[in-house]
């Protein structure tokens, strides 16, 4: 094994924060330094020494200390799991010509200075602050790093002993291994096994456990139900079937696979043909998948791997529906108790205690988010929606109710086509396939955990049950779905699984069980990243980003060909049976792991019956209220709930795809309010899907029907700002939370089910085809001599989706300045009961009260979607916010902050005294309409029956206040900016305690600017000139015409090279806005390159693409370009290329960065920089302003002088110049083309302007002889006006950055 020092792990302010932490467990530190270390297994030659010295130098220039000696400790990904880093960097050295490398993987060497010798209890109080238990260890200065590669022999199969032992037996396995069985089950294997005249493995049982446990099989939710005596007819599954049996229109799959899926509209999908890999359109139904799961337990444990696998399998579940499908658009959630930010505790919060080995909700919300967004950005798919809820509170019986164990939601919608909606069957003889990555001791028994009560199991086996994730590996998969489907009626998936709880335990049986027959499988062809794991540990482990596909034995070469194509891992495990039975063996030991028949593996346990009663109501808390409206405006604003969450939202990509037309930041100055999202349907058409969610839980206390029927109406009003046809197409997915077993709890889960599913939901035409159910929301330690439980209320997430109609009518709450005289209307369905039970107002003060709000008329909310839409059709409405948490001053302070105007509200209409009015969150909206429209508007809402929730209650003002008035006296008043201090204030918080502290003050400072005038626009050409017949470029761009075969022989579309790598996840886009501009749109992946299918002669030019190649593993590009450059073939191929007179080239995010450590092939670029981590150390993703510098690029031909917004996704876009250049060299050379420019034109110098920290601003270069330009932002996903989530109203189809593209074209002639 081979060590190679890197450069220091951490910056200086994270090492600062680390040294307080480490000091705070033992005093006597008075320094600390990390710094990363390589360790190589393998038996490299001296040349590949040398090549791995440059291969392992990367990322931002630093000096490492001098440090003498070996380190205090080291931290190394945890023995027996192969790190995503590691995957990444091995795969870069063997395409760098180094076969002789087993493995790279990376640690972190930690050095302490102490003013006395560190005993090893000292060392051990220190452990859990330097790593993740869950993926990583601590090896002490004596222990030795070569256990990373250290191989076991396999451990052989174990046995039960039932025939003898029997039920006592069976009981201590249900023990040690963690299965959760009920006694039914232990009566019910027990039966089996003795029938079966054997004794079952332990794999059996386990997977049994897994694929019977309340996870997989929601027992409760099918239970028979007896509630204070009486027996229910239904269960909780037939409740919720009801809406589909009453409203099946338009719903194409329900309850019977991974998502749901509901008629889409009819588009054009662009994807590259599978045979010559030229992107066209293909005119076809474009249908709607959604799904929505939560991943409570693994992220209580350890959030940043537990939400990053929540979101990672939520995103399997949508590409493993029917034959394949596409997921297109994420959401995300949490909910957790009490924050209490050191510094910033609040009013209300108390500190009640937790369970040693769970997170806390300040570690949950720091770590989880972003675990959840690195995988969706990695993967490539925009997280565009979500809510973040605290809550605590204590009963009257001393009970607390909170989210000790967090709500962890991730969910999304897909696109899927139509022949591929269901699975087909299976003949005898049809390939099982294992696609992915390799099975690691990781994740053991999730499913059966998940199903637990908090803290009741092991922490062993808590930790166990956790995965981690690589969204890399998983986004090689999904290209080889993509290319499946595309294949059409070729499709060699027959059918399709993800491999989640439970491993190829649940998968493997539910594929070939699903289509009625059994299966034969070969453990050892399962890919393993640990030799020495048994084969239960082989069969069960819930390794991440693996699928299990059906493959037609005709078809398994084509599909292996893509597969190595994609260097995606796959492995032919079986076949299935004619059959019913599932065998497994295992050529290690020549045995049988699993021989059981299906009808044992998925027999009926006996139906689990649910007796319960209901307890007694929750009793009202607290004083009445008696606080004046600006405290109580004060503490709401700053409820994490009503609160800005830009700290959230930030760290998600919102753009790839290049087909997401709303996110939540909106308007000129990008605060985080939209009420629902919004993507396309394709590239060239107005039509989409909508996504929006709602949820009330702290009303259950209280009323759990009403939090139910609440959660939905939110949604309802959330999803009603998009352009949507009727109510009817609205589907909804339920996700329901409990602490069932708990007194009471269990009766508030009927109640609350039978009030959606028999009642509301078929009242208001409205379906539930999809859900999940996680009842174990209870968690209990032992605190000294006492016993502690956190209970969580029932609590029902909403997402909903529906297809839109028109994506440019999408309402926002940005309050308009522009259109004249405007009216503030409030559409009140409480009508007027102003009920505060609940609220966050009531939060804050410790006060619950038992009247809380509720949907008191299904009429009542379809009137309001109807007519909303119609006003909205009308084009009546110019701002649109629904009234939820926070109440009325929540939205209007909300509009205002979008709008940058004041406002006066008159209050008489709407309550007697102050607070109620302000703060109660009966369902509702704020509209905002022309003054000339009032007539009309009052007029349509008065035809809806809605005269009486309708109040004309205010305008805007040039004061830039909030002002309020009731009874002719101002009662209270704010400037915009004291308002948004507030509201801000808790997300800056967060952000200065999880990033650089700077960068969050500056943009805190930012967001409470009034002189701050928003993004803006000026441009120095006409994006019109180039569009339509009257562009000199018509004659050239028709489609259909004759492509050019090769770069030599000009056509009226020249072949453009879409290149990417593995990681890469933004050609669609960089490919649909060439294909407009003109050119033939070729995928080129590097595969294609290096085995010679494909060769870059055959272009004009190259465009490299954004993403997340190689994972940003041995720096963002630089590992893709080290694998050309230590790639003699390749680099050749590269190297002509450039040096030819009639190429040229586009490098956007990884491809600039790519493109950028290229520069000693491609002449004149000896001053381009590098990019390296952001200045505020986390992944940024805005809409920013940028101005075209003059230079001599052929991409910004005429443009130079704009100056106009454009999209941001990167973690490392900060320009690191080389010590013979810099920002001021580059800019005089006019080789810089854009830059960050402040809002009011000036260079960016500080965050979030400059979201990445570049010299100067500087966000792209190009070439001396223009023909090649690298660009940090993302043209290509800004290239239709609908792709913005803020523009003029005046902008065309075409976005001003299309010009970018066509100009390549003309530049060709």
């Amino acid at each position: 094994m081979l060590r190679f020092r890197g450069s220091p792990a951490l910056s200086p302010f994270r090492l600062e924060k680390l040294l307080t932490v480490l000091q705070q467990q033992v005093p006597a530190i008075t320094d600390a330094y990390a710094e990363f270390i390589h360790f190589v297994d393998g038996r490299p030659t001296t040349h590949d020494r040398e090549l791995l010295d440059r291969l392992l130098r990367y990322g931002p220039t630093t000096t490492p200390r001098h440090v003498i000696g070996e380190p205090t400790m080291l931290v190394i990904p945890r023995p027996g799991t192969l790190s995503p880093w590691s995957s990444k960097a091995t795969d870069i050295a063997h395409h760098c010509g180094l076969p002789h490398i087993r493995r790279i993987e990376r640690g972190i060497a930690v050095y302490l200075e102490a003013t006395e010798t560190l005993t090893a209890a000292d060392l051990a109080r220190l452990h859990p602050f330097l790593h993740d238990r869950m993926t990583e260890a601590v090896l002490m200065a004596d222990d030795d790093p070569a256990v990373l590669f250290s191989q076991s022999a396999p451990v052989p199969l174990t046995t039960v002993d039932l025939l003898d032992g029997g039920y006592e037996a069976l009981m201590t396995a249900n023990g040690e291994l963690g299965l959760a069985l009920s006694d039914d089950e232990m009566d019910y294997l027990l039966d089996c096994f003795i029938h079966l005249n054997r004794n079952p493995t332990d794999v059996e049982l386990m997977m049994f456990a897994q694929a019977n446990s309340e996870h997989c099989r929601h027992k409760i939710f099918n239970a028979d139900w007896i509630i204070d005596g009486v027996r229910q007819a239904h269960s909780l599954f037939a409740m919720i079937r009801n809406t589909y049996e009453h409203h099946p229109d338009q719903v194409l799959s329900a309850y019977c696979d991974n998502a749901a899926v509901m008629t889409g509209f009819t588009a054009g999908r662009f994807f590259p043909d599978p045979v010559d890999h030229q992107y066209r359109y293909h005119s076809e139904a474009v249908h709607i998948l959604m799904k929505v799961e939560t991943h409570n337990h693994p992220t209580a444990i350890s959030p940043f791997p537990g939400a990053a696998t929540g979101s990672g399998g939520e995103i399997r579940d949508e590409g493993a529906t029917g034959r394949g499908a596409k997921p297109k658009a994420g959401l995300c959630g949490f909910s957790v108790s009490d924050l209490r930010i050191p510094g910033f505790i609040q009013p209300w919060e108390q500190d009640y205690g937790k369970p040693d080995r769970m997170a806390p909700a300040l570690e949950i919300m720091r770590d989880g988010p972003l675990g959840a967004a690195a995988f969706n950005n990695e993967f490539g798919r925009p997280n565009l929606a979500g809510y973040f809820r605290t809550f605590e509170q204590t009963g009257a019986n001393g009970q607390r109710f909170g989210y000790h164990k967090p709500i962890m939601l991730a969910g999304g919608l897909g696109n899927i086509r139509e022949p591929d909606v269901h699975k087909t069957g299976l003949p005898p003889g049809a390939a099982i396939v294992l696609l992915g990555g390799p099975a690691m001791l990781i994740g053991l028994g999730g499913g059966a955990a998940s199903s637990m009560t908090a803290g009741s199991s092991h922490a062993d086996l808590d930790f166990a049950s956790v995965q981690r994730g690589n969204p890399e590996i998983q986004r090689r998969a999904q290209e080889v779905i993509d290319y499946c489907v595309a294949l059409g009626e070729k499709n060699p998936i027959l059918s399709i699984h993800d491999v989640g709880a439970g491993g190829l335990s649940n998968a493997v049986p539910e594929i070939v069980h699903g289509a009625g027959c059994g299966g034969i499988f070969e453990l050892r062809e399962v890919p393993n990243a640990d030799p020495g794991m048994s084969p239960m540990q082989i069969w069960c482990n819930e390794a991440q980003e693996r699928y299990v596909l059906a493959i037609a034995a005709e078809s398994v070469e084509l599909f292996k060909a893509c597969c190595e194509r994609e260097r995606c891992p796959y492995a032919v495990i079986g076949m299935a049976t004619e059959k019913p039975e599932l065998v497994v063996t295992d050529r290690q030991f020549v045995d049988q792991p699993v021989a059981l028949p299906m009808n044992v593996l998925f027999g009926k346990p006996p139906k689990m019956r649910r007796d319960v009663v209901h307890d007694a109501p929750f009793q009202p808390a607290g004083n009445e209220l008696a606080v004046t409206v600006a405290d109580a405006a004060a503490r709401v604003l700053q409820f994490p709930a009503v609160a800005d969450k830009s700290f959230l939202i930030t760290i998600g990509d919102r753009t790839v795809t290049g087909l997401v037309c709303r996110d939540q930041l909106v308007g000129p100055w990008q605060v985080p309010v939209s009420d629902v999202a919004v993507t396309a349907t394709g590239f060239e058409v107005y039509t989409g899907e909508a996504m929006a969610l709602g949820e009330r839980p702290p009303l259950a206390l209280f009323n759990a029907p009403a939090s139910g029927r609440m959660a939905i109406g939110e949604a309802i009003t959330n999803i009603a700002a998009a352009r949507i046809a009727k109510i009817g197409d609205v589907k909804l997915s339920a996700n329901w939370m409990a602490a069932a077993g708990h007194v009471g709890e269990d009766a508030k889960l009927f109640d609350t089910v039978k009030a959606v599913g028999m009642e509301l939901c078929p009242a208001l035409g409205i379906t539930i085809p999809v859900g999940k159910d996680s009842l174990s929301m209870k968690t209990v330690w032992q605190d000294g001599n006492a016993v502690k439980s956190v209970v969580a209320p029932l609590s029902l997430i909403i997402s909903a989706f529906a297809p839109v109609m028109d994506i440019r009518r999408t309402l926002t709450p940005q309050a308009r300045t522009d259109c004249g005289d405007t009216d503030l209307i409030l559409i009140d369905l409480g009508r007027g009961k102003n009920r505060l039970g609940g609220s966050a107002l009531e939060q804050v003060y410790h006060r619950f009260s038992d009247e809380v709000p509720d949907v008191d008329s299904a009429n009542d909310l379809k009137a309001f979607f109807t007519v909303i839409q119609d006003l909205n059709a009308g084009g009546r409405i110019l701002a649109y916010h629904d009234r939820s948490d926070g109440g009325l001053l929540a939205v209007l302070a909300e509009m205002m902050f979008a709008g940058g105007c004041g406002m006066t509200v008159l209050l008489d209409d709407l309550a007697e005294t102050p607070l109620p009015a302000l703060f109660t969150e009966e369902l509702g909206a704020v509209m905002q309409i022309r003054a000339t429209d009032r007539h009309a508007v009052l007029a349509q809402l008065a035809a809806a029956g809605l005269a009486e929730c309708t109040h004309v209650i205010g305008a805007l003002n040039h004061h830039d206040q909030l002002i309020l008035r009731l009874a002719g006296e101002t009662i209270f008043s704010a400037t915009r900016c004291e308002l948004r201090r507030l509201w801000s204030e808790t997300s800056y918080h967060m952000q200065a305690r999880r990033d650089d502290p700077d960068c969050a003050r500056e943009a805190f400072e930012a967001a409470c600017n009034a002189a701050d005038p928003g993004l803006n626009v000026h441009l120095t050409f006409d994006p019109a000139e180039m569009e339509g017949e009257k562009s000199p470029l018509a004659p050239l761009c028709q489609r259909g015409e004759v492509q050019s075969q090769r770069a030599g022989g000009m056509s009226a579309r020249p072949r453009m090279a879409i290149l990417r790598e593995q990681g890469v996840n933004g050609q669609v886009e960089m490919a649909a806005a060439f294909d407009r501009a003109g050119f033939a749109a070729i995928d080129v992946h590097m595969s294609d390159l290096g085995s010679g299918r494909v060769f870059l002669s055959d272009f004009h030019g190259i465009a490299a693409c954004g993403g997340f190649s190689y994972g940003d593993v041995l720096g963002a590009g630089e590992g893709w370009a080290k694998s050309i450059l230590f790639n003699s073939r390749v680099r050749d191929q590269f190297a002509a290329f450039f040096s030819r007179s009639d190429s040229f080239g586009l490098g956007i995010c990884n491809g600039c960065q790519m493109l950028s450590n290229l520069h000693e092939l491609i002449a004149g670029t000896e001053h381009w920089p590098r990019f390296v981590r952001n200045r505020v150390e986390q992944f940024e993703a805005r809409l920013s302003l940028v101005e075209i510098l003059p230079s001599p690029s052929l991409f910004l031909h005429g443009m130079a002088g704009s100056r106009l917004p454009i999209a941001v996704a990167h973690g490392e876009g900060r320009a690191e110049f080389r010590p013979d250049s810099s920002a001021e060299t580059a800019l005089a050379a006019g080789l810089v083309t854009l830059r960050f420019v402040d809002h009011f034109g000036q260079p960016a110098t500080t965050y979030p302007v400059n979201p990445n920290g570049s010299p100067g601003g500087i966000a792209g270069l190009c070439s001396r002889d223009g023909r090649f330009t690298i660009l940090m932002p993302h043209p290509e996903r800004v290239f239709r006006t609908v792709q913005y989530s803020w523009h003029p109203d005046h902008w065309g189809e075409d976005g001003p950055w299309l010009r970018l593209f066509r100009n390549a074209r003309r530049w060709l002639g």
